[in-house]
């Protein structure tokens, strides 16, 4: 089994990364957000530390929060000296930051006590607080949603939790102009919002706000007249825009509108397509506002040659390869997109830019730019698992094997049931066409609750995307396994204790969902059928398949459309919260039938390790790691011949990347292929915590079995990585 050099599946794992090649000299993101970090990780530690300034008077907020919140002021006034203009501004920055915590007459005044020492005197005066929000003039937008606005700048600065909000007039300035720009983005072109009126109440220290509204006439897209190459007809471009112009007419709409028709005519090879739009608001009939769309489409352009700059190490035949099929094609940003995308997984580049450049006859040379990316690896990881236990590993590893773009590594794991040894090989362009070829060759001893394995084996897998969401595998698995130690009893339950198997399979994924690794939204398919026959050279023989479905929903709103930006309003309560939380369902089963007909060894034929195993933290969680099924008379698992699982799984948020989940799980394994079905059916019903990270969630998960049989356990504990179907 494949592992990830950061974590394994199903273990939570600690891994240090040492690099073996020259880092790049270019500043990448991370690099610079990491200098950013320690920056103000300084200034904090010098603001926190400095003694030549002094607070006096506080109450709400205690010193070491007002020198974090104005470690910039402070550490000027340490590195520069002390001056009376930067008194001032220190003390200026206090009171700004207190009254964005609701302390609307607070006053701050300094003394310069000596050249190098700063008293700072704070009256604070009462925390208002935020009572009512009045709209005066909403005549269709309702209330609520204008309030969401009106408070979104405080909320971004408090939990979501927080009922009550404090009263921040530069807040409800800034919120004042959010609600104007919802407005215009509503079609209210002549939308006025006046200043907000605030009333404070002297008994409770409380704050009405009232927010007038002049909203005007809304305005909605007119007719849409199309002039110029219009190529595809006017009907076939209106069908382009239906979703936008159903919406009220703004200026950022029919800014999107040539956006939209370029990419439809490039899309079509037309590259230098213009596309200008004018909207006329002016002379509107009825609130219906005339569009003009004038559109240059100029030649359809082909793809011709290559170039290549900035690599290093990596043959460039490894880049221009990819684009030599195009030549003569028609221009398509969806290919390029295309291959780029498969390019860049291959992990050798840091920075790729392809750009099209027009040469005679209307044809594109692409010329592109690269930037590589470290190719040799070290790493080691230590974790633990429920069921393996505490583990560690080390690997070894070339992305660019002698520049060929074509990748290798070792890998070594030890845990405390198993050791581990492999060496892996993968050629991203197999034969310069789009398989990926992988070869795996692998060594590996395992103790499992009532017998122990060795296991020598290889596999050469061949596969290819067909759809960008579609991708199937063809495979070859020769493999040598060898029952070293047993406890279970009677002997004929495990099948026979040596033997050769060799499998050729195929396997389908189609895989539907939006962010798979983080936050997965949609459908998953996923099936494998293999054989194991003597003609490969199999000892044993058999006909194995699964098959595997998820659906994921996140309740938030799918994110907009790339490009085109749209006013949002804050969340609060329990719509945020909702918003924050998800649902997934899974459905697995899987059947494997002997095709040996040799009578009584029928019932045996299949070995105990070729077998199905339920139960655990990715399955039916109120059983520990391969418990729920058939057992021999002294309570080891014995494996089955067919299973099926169920799970259903609602995740919401508690504390920042903290949540909290509820589940429940169904599943049966049975002993035969010969007798399948939906009976013997076992549950869970559970809670557990994730803490998300970018490549998944670690967990932690209880289950309850609610109907125990004799000798079970009320519930299993299980701590993993990994989404859990």
């Amino acid at each position: 089994m494949q592992r990830g050099l950061l974590f394994s599946l199903g273990s939570v794992a600690l891994a240090f990364k040492v690099a073996a090649q020259t880092a790049v000299d270019v500043a990448r993101p991370e690099e610079r957000q990491k200098a950013r970090q320690a920056v103000v990780k300084e200034q904090e530690r010098l603001a926190k530390r400095t003694s030549s300034i002094q607070f006096r008077g506080q109450r709400a907020f205690d010193e070491k929060e007002l020198r974090v919140a104005l470690k910039e002021e402070i550490t000027t006034i340490e590195q520069f000296g002390l001056s009376p203009a930067r008194a001032d501004d220190l003390a200026f920055f206090v009171e700004v930051f207190y009254r964005k915590h609701g302390y609307a007459k607070v006053n701050v005044h300094y003394v310069i006590e000596s050249t190098d020492r700063l008293r700072l005197d704070i009256t604070e005066g009462p925390q208002f607080m935020l009572r009512t929000v009045l709209f005066e003039g909403n005549a269709k937008e309702p209330a609520d949603k204008l309030f969401e606005y009106m408070v979104g700048p405080t909320r971004e600065r408090y939990s979501r939790l927080e009922k009550r909000l404090p009263f921040v007039a530069t807040d409800m300035e800034e919120g004042t102009h959010l609600v104007h720009r919802f407005y215009i983005a509503e079609g209210f072109l002549g939308a006025v919002v006046d200043p907000p009126r605030y009333k404070f109440q002297e008994q409770s220290n409380e704050v009405d706000v009232v927010v007038p509204i002049h909203q005007g006439r809304q305005y909605f897209f007119g007719n849409l007249t199309f002039s110029g190459q219009t190529v595809y007809g006017a009907d076939a471009l209106r069908g382009q825009l239906v979703d936008l112009v159903q919406r009220p007419y703004t200026e950022a709409r029919v800014e999107d509108i040539p956006r939209r028709l370029q990419a439809y005519f490039k899309a079509r090879g037309y590259y230098d397509v213009k596309v200008v739009a004018t909207g006329t608001p002016e002379e509107a009939v009825n609130g219906r506002v005339p569009v003009q769309i004038v559109i240059s489409a100029g030649s359809v352009y082909h793809f011709d040659g290559v170039t290549v700059n900035g690599l290093t190490r990596l043959h460039p035949s490894f880049v221009t390869k990819r684009f030599t099929r195009l030549s003569g094609k028609t221009y398509s940003p969806d290919v390029l997109d295309e291959r780029f995308r498969t390019l860049m997984k291959t992990g050798q580049f840091n920075l790729l830019q392809i750009k099209p450049v027009p040469v005679d006859g209307h044809l594109l040379r692409l010329d592109i730019s690269a930037e590589e990316a470290k190719s040799k690896e070290f790493g080691f990881w230590v974790g633990f698992d429920t069921y393996e236990g505490a583990l560690a590993g080390v690997q070894v590893g070339d992305r660019n094997l002698f520049g060929t773009g074509r990748a290798g590594s070792a890998t070594i794991e030890v845990s405390q049931r198993s050791y581990r040894g492999e060496i892996l090989y993968q050629d991203p362009f197999f034969l310069d066409t789009d398989f990926v070829f992988t070869a795996r060759g692998f060594a590996l001893t395992f103790d499992y609750d009532g017998y122990t394995k060795f296991e020598l084996g290889s596999r050469f897998e061949l596969s290819r995307k067909i759809t960008k969401n579609d991708e199937i595998s063809l495979f070859f698995s020769p493999r040598h396994v060898q029952i070293t130690d047993s406890e279970i009893r009677p002997s004929f339950l495990l099948g026979p204790k040596e033997y050769q198997v060799d499998t050729i399979g195929l396997t389908n994924t189609l895989d539907l969902r939006e962010s798979p690794y983080v936050n997965p939204r949609g459908f998953l398919f996923a099936n494998t059928l293999d054989v194991a026959s003597s003609a490969l050279g199999s000892d044993i023989e058999y006909i194995r398949g699964t098959m595997r479905v998820g659906y994921y929903l996140p309740f938030g709103p799918k994110p907009l459309t790339p490009g085109v930006v749209e006013d949002q309003p804050s969340e609060r309560g329990f719509q945020r919260w909702l918003h924050q939380s998800s649902i997934a369902f899974g459905a697995r089963a899987g059947i494997v039938h002997s095709l040996t007909t040799s009578g009584a060894d029928e019932a045996t034929a299949i070995p105990i390790d070729e077998r199905f195993f339920i139960g655990g933290a990715t399955t039916v969680r109120s059983f520990g790691e391969r418990d729920l099924g058939p057992h021999d008379n002294h309570g080891h698992p014995v494996g089955g011949e067919f299973f099926t699982v169920f799970n259903v799984e609602y995740t919401f948020p508690i504390l920042g990347e903290l949540q909290g989940a509820v589940f429940t799980d169904a599943g049966n394994l049975l002993p035969s292929s010969e007798d399948v079905g939906l009976n013997d059916m076992r549950y869970a019903i559970g809670a557990g915590l994730r803490y998300k990270l970018p490549v998944g969630p670690i967990r932690l998960d209880y289950g309850v079995n609610p109907d125990p049989h004799e000798f079970e356990d009320f519930g299993a504990f299980h701590f993993s990585f990994g989404f859990a179907f």
